[in-house]
């Protein structure tokens, strides 16, 4: 069982920038392949990003491509998520997702663990 905790998200103006932090429990953190995805209202939840548990291999959605950083810092159990030239439509709660048998995988129902999410929001 892994339980994943997120922090950071906030209301920022169009442009600025923002630091998610995801906080894993346990001791095999390494071992998990990270992800973050969004959920704005009245539409599906989309994948953001992800960090390869075996390679490190970062894999980003088109939308955020160029804006948006995710790092992970094994031995603090936390995986990050940089966001930078904000947009309105980046507008979301944004979750933190873990599996330790996906590696590449952008759908969500592949993930085995889930964050409470942090809102993200964004004013034009």
């Amino acid at each position: 069982q892994v339980q994943l905790v997120e922090s950071g998200g906030g209301l920022v103006q169009a442009g600025g920038s923002l630091r998610l932090s995801c906080v894993a429990s346990g001791r095999t953190f390494s071992s998990y392949t990270m992800g973050w995805f969004r959920q704005a209202p009245g539409k599906e939840r989309e994948f953001v990003t992800l960090i390869n548990r075996s390679t490190g291999s970062t894999y980003y959605a088109d939308s955020v491509k160029g804006r948006f950083t995710i790092s992970r810092d094994n031995a603090k159990n936390t995986v990050y998520l940089q966001m930078n030239s904000l947009k309105p439509e980046d507008t979301a709660v944004y979750y933190c997702a873990a599996d330790r048998t996906v590696l590449t995988s952008q759908h969500a129902s592949r993930y085995a663990y889930w964050g409470q999410g942090t809102q993200v929001t964004v004013s034009s």
